[in-house]
């Protein structure tokens, strides 16, 4: 099953399966409760024995899991891409590069890129290399060409903007930068506040039969020459250490293999030092809680730039399995899984809810013969998945005339696990995606700093709402928060701060000890800010975040105070404000009190009828006008654009109103801090309100735009 005996593989093997039927999926360790905290929870088979750090005492670096599976399946597909032709204007059919030869380019980049650096007068023997692109082949050929030679990468994505690109270059101090061509004239720009950028090396080709002088390459480097820089293309730098190789200079352990910078919340990204030690460790537990085998397709379409797309591909590197790239547009997704046909994929919930809404309109929504069999499927399906006795999402009958037809449409037919996370799934949408896929389909959790792996879900577990339990390389405990009324004490279930020690965790925050000391405390606990739940059968549920941070549908991280202050310090006639944001929505809403004396004459014009600041009826009416919220959107997202929001961070619906939250309605602390809990609760109704006008605006103004 596992070609030349592949430790990993077997071990994993092993090791995986959910425990005795009725037993905790995660169980607590006795003796190990503590005042204020829960007692420390583990998976059930690393309950007496250390947190899992390898499954091969000879694979201990991400270097040495790719060479093994490179010697053991030379000739199985590695990574894979659709190529594009200018002249059809379609992309083909998916060309692949076997393993062997991805060795062989990863080992020539690698060397070449040492080449470029001590030419470019680079003196350090161990430094970061900057990746800016989409999912492609090259970003796993530049990554493993990094580790080849004992060096790590630093990823760049465009959902941090110009600014946060320009401060990553500099805090991590980059000499080079790998990226597709369309970044290229973006680094340019930027160079003059990036004193340690040297090269850049573009994957794309800068010459294609021009005359001398006039190639892209002969261009763009006339203009980078200006500035200090020098452009070369990947394959280029592959054939220099091919004409001039060195030996690998593999890492250990304790090498740095990334630093991952978080998108931030307040104030500049946070570069997550991540190292070989914890990527082996999450990829081997992964191994256990999915499966993987040299015959595995995956589909990459999640970001590399983040941990969650990053851990599947050291998966399937280490398998001898292959990769298939999505050819950059994620509105033609399914195009390319009907291209792949892939075996497993990890999506968000947004992504789901869409294929579910399009598989609704086809069947269930459909009048006739087709939509009666199809409600009549899916809900003895659904009734299937909610047997107590014998939960199951998969029908012999069923399956086969109807889901593997559904599922077919999407190019998953063949996907046998299809992960969730990122963000909360909302639970009628996992029921019914697990119903039309009749597969493993787990919800996760994990941070960039535990290398994305903490809780997942077992296979056979059919629950939904939770994000099931602790995997073998990880610990947990529950602290308790007393300002927000969670104990570890709770009954039925005890609740807290999600804490995590894991041989997956990261080493530190680069060149930041103070928020490192704040994230993990003396004991090597890593402080989440999530509020957990943990149910009889050890599965942990999100139920809140303690710090005021919000994650979104697409998983971007929110501030909502400092988007308050924002709107608070430039709109004078708002006096005080929440901002909302649901993790199974892709935008924000917001709730304000208006200030009287200057909300009167602002409304006042708009309505085009005078309305006295003293006038509590008519300014009351006034925050409930239509024609008032608009206005207010219109001057919020002015606001948000002066002060360089993303598009995910301005407010897309608005509820005004004379006094929202006071001391006396109990919103308010003695100190006016907003209690953000009590106001969700309390204004539930109003917000949910604000989402429906909100995604009625969205699909009323994608119709439009489609005229």
């Amino acid at each position: 099953m596992f070609g030349q005996a592949d430790v990993q593989l077997q071990r994993a093997a092993e090791l995986a399966g959910p425990p005795p039927k009725g037993q905790p999926y995660s169980v607590a360790i006795p003796g190990s409760q503590t005042e204020g905290r829960s007692p420390v929870y583990r998976h059930w088979r690393f309950k007496d024995r250390p947190l899992l750090e390898t499954l091969d005492p000879a694979i201990t670096t991400e270097h040495e899991a790719f060479e093994n599976a490179a010697t053991k399946y030379p000739k199985n597909k590695c990574l894979g891409h659709r190529p594009y032709d200018p002249v059809t204007k379609t992309f083909g059919a998916y060309e692949w590069q076997d393993y062997e030869t991805v060795q062989v380019r990863r080992k020539n980049f690698g060397a070449g890129l040492v080449h470029l650096h001590r030419n470019a007068g680079v003196q350090e023997s161990v430094y970061g290399v900057g990746l800016w692109c989409q999912n492609r082949p090259e970003w796993q050929i530049t990554d493993l060409g990094c580790m080849s030679q004992g060096l790590f990468t630093v990823s760049l994505y465009d959902t941090l903007g110009p600014d946060a690109t320009e401060y990553i270059i500099n805090h991590a101090s980059l000499n080079c930068v790998v990226t597709s061509l369309s970044h290229v004239t973006t680094l340019l720009k930027l160079k003059p506040r990036l004193p340690s950028l040297k090269l850049i090396i573009v994957m794309d080709p800068l010459s294609a039969g021009e005359q001398p002088g006039l190639s892209k390459a002969d261009i763009l480097n006339s203009l980078a020459s200006d500035v200090g820089l020098s452009i070369h293309y990947i394959e280029d730098v592959e054939a220099l250490g091919e004409q001039s190789p060195i030996p690998y200079s593999p890492p250990k352990p304790e090498d740095v293999i990334t630093i991952n910078y978080t998108s931030g919340t307040t104030g500049n990204p946070k570069g997550v030092v991540l190292t070989h030690r914890n990527a082996v460790a999450g990829t081997c537990s992964a191994f256990i809680m999915f499966g993987n085998a040299p015959k595995d397709v995956a589909c990459s379409f999640l970001p590399l730039a983040h941990i969650f797309q990053r851990i599947g591909e050291h998966v399937a590197l280490a398998s001898g399995s292959a990769i298939g790239y999505f050819h950059g547009n994620i509105l033609e997704l399914v195009d390319d899984f009907k291209a792949l046909r892939p075996t497993s994929i990890a999506g968000v919930p947004r992504l789901y809810n869409k294929f579910a809404t399009a598989i609704k309109d086809a069947t269930v929504a459909q009048s006739g013969v087709k939509g009666g069999l199809s409600r009549h499927v899916v809900s003895k399906k659904l009734a299937a998945l909610r047997d107590p006795s014998n939960p199951t999402n998969k029908h012999a009958i069923y399956d086969r005339i109807w889901s593997n037809k559904v599922s077919a449409q999407l190019g998953l037919d063949r996907c046998r696990v299809s992960v969730t996370g990122s963000a909360p799934i909302d639970p009628s949408l996992h029921s019914f995606m697990r119903v039309i896929l009749a597969n493993n389909f787990p919800q996760g959790y994990g941070l960039t700093e535990t290398y994305a792996v903490s809780l997942v879900q077992f296979e056979g577990d059919f629950s939904a709402g939770n994000c099931g339990a602790i995997v073998p390389s990880s610990e947990c405990c529950l602290l308790d928060v007393p300002d927000m009324e969670y104990f570890s004490t709770d009954k039925p279930r005890p609740r807290g701060e999600l804490l995590i020690r894991a041989t997956t965790q990261f080493r530190e925050y680069f060149r930041n000890p103070e928020e490192t000391e704040k994230a993990v405390d003396a004991e090597g606990w890593l402080h989440t800010g999530d509020i957990s739940e943990v149910d009889d059968m050890g599965r942990f549920k999100i139920i809140d975040r303690r710090k005021n941070v919000l994650k979104l549908a697409q998983g971007e991280y929110i501030s909502p105070e400092r988007i308050e202050n924002v709107y608070l310090a430039n709109l004078g006639y708002l006096q005080t404000a929440y901002v909302h944001g649901d993790s199974h929505q892709s935008f924000l809403v917001a709730l304000f009190g208006i200030a009287p004396d200057l909300f009167a004459p602002f409304a006042s014009k708009i309505l085009g009828d005078k309305i006295e600041p003293t006038d509590m009826k008519k300014l009351a009416e006034a925050a409930n006008s239509k024609k008032v919220e608009k206005a207010v959107l219109k001057e919020l997202d002015r606001v948000g654009r002066k002060n360089k929001f993303n598009s995910y961070e301005r407010v897309k619906s608005v509820r005004l109103m004379v006094d929202p939250f006071t001391i006396d309605n109990e919103l308010l602390t003695p100190t006016l801090k907003l209690k953000r809990p009590q106001t969700a609760k309390r204004y539930r109704g109003l917000l949910d309100e604000c989402y429906d006008e909100g995604l009625n605006e969205e699909a009323n103004g994608k119709a439009k735009a489609k005229l």
